[in-house]
Formats: structure tokens, C-alpha cells, sequence
């Protein structure tokens, strides 16, 4: 009888592993944006309480939402500071999803804000078809750090904001260490 106890609670143990992932996948699952990463993220989109259009044309409103992918119908303009910060908070929170499921190795905080930050302003599409994110994958870090710079065409025209950004982004990406 005690052994088949004892093979119930493994099997539910493994049952467990197998569904909501490793310890280290866990984890990996509850990162959010660091200070410096939200930090970095308000300091290049700026404080807009009113719409506007961004420099590719997109209505946007308050921290770099977007209108083109969130409904922004019932936003009363102008918005206050703390509306901004929360809609940016669950703005983010889409991106932090998407980079901890398209990147197969474990970032540390200052990585997982810096590809945040990078998604946010590109999108998860473009995370996901990158080369930054191969790289990455693939164990390369140093030439995943690298491919930042390539990232700086809006409209088809090179931004000197987003030279300066993605400028930023790797300098957090690469901050403690590994580049």
C-alpha cells in the first residue's frame, strides 16, 4: 500500500513538472521589467497625455500606446501621469509574455528589460523573425548583442531616437556582463 502511494505522489510530482515547466522555466516566466528597463522604455517614448502621431505616422497616446494595436475608443485625452504609467504597465506586460516565449535561454533581468524594451517599440513579429533572437538562442550572445544596431529604420528612413535607443538597449542588454 505504501508503495503505491508512493508511486501516485510521483506521478503526480511528474504530472506537475510536465505541465507548468521546470523550476528554471518558472522562474524565468515571472520576470518583469526591471527599474532601469521601465526607466529606459518612459525615457524614449516620453509623456504624452494627449494623441499624437509618432514618427511613422501611428496615433499614439501617453508612454508609446498605440492605437493601431490597442483600442484606444475610451481614452478621454488628456490622460493623467498615472494613466499613462498604467497603461504602459499592461502594454508591457503583453511583451514580457512574448519574449519569455520566444527566448529559449535564461536572460537575467537586465537582458529580459533590454528585449523588452526593444519589442515593445518593434513589436513581437519582429522579435520573433530577428536575427537578435536566433543569435540568442542559439547560445551567441555577444553577436545577439550586436544585431541592435540594425534596428534603427523607421519608415525607411535611419531615426537618430532610435540609433540612440537601440544605443541604450544594448548597453542595459549588455550591462552585466556576457557581451
Amino acid at each position: 500500500m505504501a508503495k503505491n502511494l508512493s508511486n501516485v505522489i510521483t506521478l503526480m510530482i511528474v504530472l506537475v513538472i510536465l505541465i507548468t515547466g521546470t523550476s528554471s522555466e518558472l522562474m524565468r516566466r515571472a520576470q518583469n521589467v526591471n527599474k532601469e528597463g521601465l526607466d529606459l522604455i518612459e525615457g524614449f517614448e516620453g509623456f504624452y497625455p494627449n494623441f499624437y502621431k509618432d514618427p511613422v505616422g501611428i496615433k499614439t497616446i501617453g508612454y508609446g500606446h498605440a492605437c493601431h494595436v490597442h483600442d484606444c475608443s475610451k481614452i478621454q485625452a488628456p490622460i493623467s501621469l498615472a494613466e499613462g504609467e498604467t497603461l504602459l504597465k499592461s502594454d508591457l506586460a503583453v511583451f514580457e509574455s512574448c519574449v519569455e516565449s520566444l527566448t529559449r535561454t535564461n536572460l537575467n533581468p537586465d537582458q529580459f528589460s533590454a528585449l523588452v524594451s526593444f519589442t515593445f517599440n518593434l513589436g513581437c513579429g519582429a522579435y520573433q523573425k530577428s536575427t537578435l533572437r536566433r543569435k540568442l538562442n542559439a547560445g551567441d550572445t555577444k553577436g545577439a548583442s550586436l544585431e541592435f544596431a540594425k534596428w534603427v529604420y523607421g519608415g525607411g528612413k535611419k531615426l537618430p531616437g532610435l540609433v540612440r535607443r537601440r544605443n541604450a538597449e544594448r548597453d542595459l542588454f549588455c550591462k552585466s556582463g556576457g557581451c
